[in-house]
């Protein structure tokens, strides 16, 4: 693992399988709710970034738990009222989210959203 800070990104890293099969290009990226893994991916004639390497959802939480693990920090913590308290992944980045509304006491402490506020 290559720890630093790129950004958002903190480290980069490889994984061998236990078949020898070696996957270059993971990133540990510090999102909005903590720290989750990108897999590696390529950027298109479109300039959009693909994944390069797909897992399911399982696997995903995996090594993303043994990467925060090696890396030295905890995991990400779930939202509250998330259904499932003990799952670790990374953001659903498909469902809708409504934040909550102000009271017009809170109006003033209310920060603007920006980019800086997306995990990716």
């Amino acid at each position: 693992m290559n720890k630093g800070s790129w950004g958002k990104i903190r480290a980069f890293f490889d994984m061998r399988t236990e078949e020898g099969f070696t996957m270059k290009g993971f990133k540990l990226v510090e999102g909005i709710n903590g720290l989750f893994v990108g897999f590696p991916s390529q950027k298109g004639s479109d300039d959009e970034y693909r994944d390069t390497i797909w897992a399911e959802r399982e696997l995903k939480d995996q090594v993303t738990q043994m990467a925060v693990k090696a890396y030295g920090q905890d995991i990400m913590t779930p939202a509250p009222g998330s259904k499932d308290p003990t799952a670790t992944s990374e953001p659903n980045m498909n469902s809708e989210f409504t934040p909550p509304m102000p009271s017009n006491d809170d109006v003033s402490t209310v920060e603007p959203f920006s980019d800086e506020d997306i995990p990716f």
